[in-house]
C-alpha cells in the first residue's frame, strides 16, 4: 500500500518545522523527494520480506513473476535476499539464528525518498523500517549505512538484524553508492521503487552525460566523490527518520536528537562512514559502532584504500604461492611480464614471487592480511575496487575514465553489447553497487594478451605519479579522510586482525591511535582469525580457518546500549583470542567473546 503524496507533504511540514528551530539543522536541511510508504505484514515483514532464514539459505534467488518487469514487492524480496546472502555466514553449522543473530519475522512499514545534500548532482536513497513494536518508552533509532557500494538495504543483516527485534526503528541510506545502474543504450535507469524507468523519469541516478554506450553507476559517476560527504548522509538519514517518527506517531511527537536514542552501526564502508559521522560536533549521536571499517585518517601509518588496493593488484597475485596460496590463473605470465619491466626482481619464478612477498611485507601488509587477499584476488576485487575508486576519487564521467576503462554488459567472447530488458529489470535487486556483477563487466581498453598489466599500472600511477590525473584522484582521495570523534562520544571499533581487503594496519588501528592519542574514548576489539566477509565463511575452506565477525558487532551494540541505559560498562579494548572451528559447527567457545 503506497500513500506518497499525503506522506511526502507530512514529511516536508515536520522537516521544515524541525529546521526552523534547530539552526544547525538548517544548515544541514535534507531535501527529500520522491517519498514512498509501504506496510510489511502477512506473509511479509521489515527483515527478511517473509523469507524467514530457511527462504534467506535457498541458492536461488526470489523468482519474478515476468522476468522482464518485476513488481517493486518482487524486486524487494530479491534485494533483501541478496543484502542478506552478501553479508552474513547463513550456512548451516555457521551460527547465524542459533548462536548469534536473527531473522525474526518483524511487521511494519517502511518509509523512502530520494535525498539530496547541498551542492550534490545526484541524491543519495534514505529508507526507515518501523516495526509496529515500536518501542515508544526507549525511542531507539540505528542509524546505517550500507556495507561495500551495496544499494539500500546494503545494511539489513547489520543494523536490522539487531534493532528491529528491539523494537528500534532503524534508518538506512545508500551513502550515494548503491545498485541505481543507469544503461546508456537505453537510455534508462532506476525509479524509486526500484522498477526500471525513461530518462525523463525521477530517477535514483542519472549521468552526465546520459548518453553513449555501456553502464553508468552511482558511485563511480556521480562526479559527487561520495565517500567524502558519507558521514552527513548518515545524519540526514537520521533527520528523515525524526520527522517520519513525528509524522507516523504523533501522540508521542516530537522525536528530536536530545530525546531519542540515535546509535549509528555499519561494517566496511559503513564503518568508515558511522566513523566520519562520529566527528559532527553537534551531539545527535549516542554511540558509534564500527566493524572493520574503511576510514582514513592522518599519519599513523594509513594509506587509502586506492593506494594499497592497487599494490595489492599489480603484487598481490606474484606473492601468494611464496605463502603456500596456489597461484591464480595467469599469475606466472604476470609476474613474468613485472620482473621483465623491473617492478620485480628474480631470476626466476620462485625469486620473484618472493619479491612480490617482500614489497608487500615491507609496505605493511602481514601475512594473515595477504592470506586473506587471496580472496580479493580469486574474485578480481582488487581490479574491481581500483577502477571505481579512481573515478569517483576524481570525480570524473562515465566516458572521461583517465585509464580508459568503461563499463557494459559483456557478450560470450567479454566484448561489450548492450544490456537486455530481463538483465537490466534485475539490477537494482541483485547488483552488488560495484562491477563486475549482475550482467555488468569492466571493459579494459587494452587486449586480452596486456594480460591487464597496462590497465593496472596506469591506475597505480594514479597513486604514486605526479600528473594532472593522479593529483586531481589523490586530492579526492584526501577529502575522504576522518577527523577525531566528538568528545565524550562512546565508540567501539572492531576488526578482524586478517582482515585481507580492508587491513586493520591500514584503516581501524591508525584510527584508534589518532583518536585515543587525543582523548578520546574509543574502545577497540582486534579479534584473531577473523578476515572481511563473513558471507564466504559458508566455503568450507574458508570456514574452517576464519570466523564471522558480525557476532562481536551485535555484542557490542548490546553493550553499548546497556551502557546508555545505565547498567554496564562500556566494552573494554582487548585482543580476541578466538578458535577455529576446522570444519565443525560453530560454539560459543569458538568466539571467546569477552566478557
Amino acid at each position: 500500500m503506497n500513500r506518497p503524496r499525503h506522506y511526502a507533504c507530512a514529511v516536508a511540514i515536520v522537516l521544515l518545522a524541525a529546521c526552523a528551530s534547530t539552526p544547525s539543522s538548517n544548515r544541514e536541511a535534507s531535501m527529500f523527494s520522491q517519498q514512498r510508504a509501504t506496510d510489511h505484514r502477512d506473509g511479509d515483514d521489515l527483515l527478511t520480506a517473509g523469507l524467514g532464514l530457511a527462504g534467506l539459505r535457498a541458492m536461488v534467488p526470489p523468482a519474478f513473476a515476468d522476468s522482464a518487469k518485476p513488481t517493486p514487492a518482487e524486486l524487494r524480496r530479491r534485494a533483501l535476499w541478496s543484502s542478506w546472502r552478501g553479508i552474513a555466514d547463513l550456512a548451516p553449522g555457521g551460527g547465524y539464528g542459533d548462536l548469534y543473530g536473527s531473522t525474526a519475522n518483524v511487521p511494519g512499514r517502511e518509509f523512502s525518498a530520494f535525498a539530496t545534500l547541498p551542492g550534490a548532482h545526484q541524491p543519495h536513497r534514505v529508507l526507515l523500517q518501523l516495526p509496529d513494536a515500536f518501542d515508544a518508552n526507549k525511542r531507539c533509532v540505528v542509524v546505517t549505512a550500507s556495507s561495500g557500494s551495496r544499494g539500500v538495504y546494503g545494511a539489513i543483516a547489520v543494523a536490522g538484524a539487531w534493532g528491529l527485534p528491539r523494537g528500534c526503528a532503524v534508518v538506512h541510506t545508500d551513502k550515494g553508492t548503491g545498485s541505481d545502474y543507469y544503461d546508456l543504450d537505453a537510455g534508462q535507469g532506476i525509479a524509486a521503487d526500484g522498477t526500471v524507468a525513461g530518462a525523463d523519469a525521477a530517477l535514483a541516478f542519472k549521468p552526465v552525460p546520459a548518453s553513449g554506450h555501456g553502464v553508468a553507476w552511482k558511485h563511480a559517476h556521480s562526479q559527487d566523490n561520495p565517500e567524502a560527504d558519507w558521514g552527513r548522509h548518515l545524519k540526514q538519514a537520521a533527520q528523515f527518520a525524526l520527522a517520519t517518527l513525528n509524522e507516523q506517531l504523533p501522540q508521542q511527537a516530537p522525536f528530536t536528537f536530545d530525546n531519542t536514542r540515535i546509535i549509528a552501526v555499519g561494517v566496511s564502508n559503513a564503518g568508515g562512514a558511522v566513523l566520519r559521522a562520529a566527528e559532527d560536533a553537534e551531539p545527535w549521536l549516542d554511540a558509534v559502532v564500527a566493524g572493520e571499517p574503511n576510514v582514513l585518517v592522518e599519519g599513523h601509518g594509513t594509506r587509502s584504500l586506492l593506494d594499497y588496493g592497487t599494490e595489492a593488484a599489480l603484487l598481490m597475485p606474484c606473492a601468494l604461492p611464496a605463502l603456500g596460496i596456489p597461484a591464480a590463473p595467469g599469475a606466472d605470465a604476470k609476474c613474468a611480464a613485472l620482473a621483465a619491466q623491473g617492478v620485480l626482481a628474480g631470476a626466476d619464478l620462485k625469486a620473484q614471487q618472493q619479491d612480490a612477498l617482500a614489497k608487500l611485507s615491507a609496505s605493511g601488509w602481514t601475512h594473515g592480511a595477504m592470506q586473506a587477499g587471496s580472496i580479493s584476488v580469486a574474485f578480481d576485487l582488487w581490479r574491481a575496487v581500483a577502477v571505481g575508486y579512481a573515478s569517483a576519487y576524481g570525480r570524473y564521467p562515465h566516458d572521461a575514465h583517465p585509464c580508459g576503462y568503461r563499463y557494459s554488459a559483456l557478450g560470450a567472447d567479454l566484448s561489450p553489447r548492450a544490456a537486455t530488458n530481463n538483465e537490466r529489470a534485475a539490477w537494482w535487486a541483485d547488483a552488488s553497487g560495484i562491477p563486475p556483477g549482475a550482467g555488468v563487466g569492466i571493459i579494459d581498453p587494452q587486449p586480452a594478451a596486456d594480460l591487464g598489466l597496462t590497465g593496472l599500472q596506469c591506475l597505480r600511477a594514479l597513486w604514486m605519479g605526479d600528473g594532472e590525473d593522479a593529483r586531481r584522484v589523490r586530492k579526492g582521495a584526501q577529502e575522504t579522510r576522518a577527523g577525531l570523534p566528538r568528545a565524550g562520544l562512546p565508540v567501539v571499533v572492531i576488526h578482524g586482525t586478517d582482515d585481507g581487503l580492508v587491513p586493520q594496519a591500514f584503516t581501524s588501528a591508525p584510527y584508534v591511535i589518532m583518536a585515543n592519542s587525543a582523548g578520546r574514548d574509543v574502545r577497540y576489539w582486534q579479534v584473531r582469525n577473523a578476515q572481511h566477509f563473513d558471507a564466504f565463511l559458508g566455503f568450507p575452506q574458508y570456514g574452517a580457518v576464519w570466523l564471522p565477525l558480525l557476532p562481536y558487532v551485535y555484542e557490542a551494540l548490546d553493550r553499548v546500549d546497556a551502557h546508555l541505559d545505565g547498567k554496564g560498562a562500556l566494552p573494554a579494548s582487548a585482543v580476541i583470542k578466538t578458535v577455529p572451528r576446522a570444519g565443525k559447527p560453530l560454539e560459543a567457545a569458538h568466539l571467546a567473546m569477552p566478557r
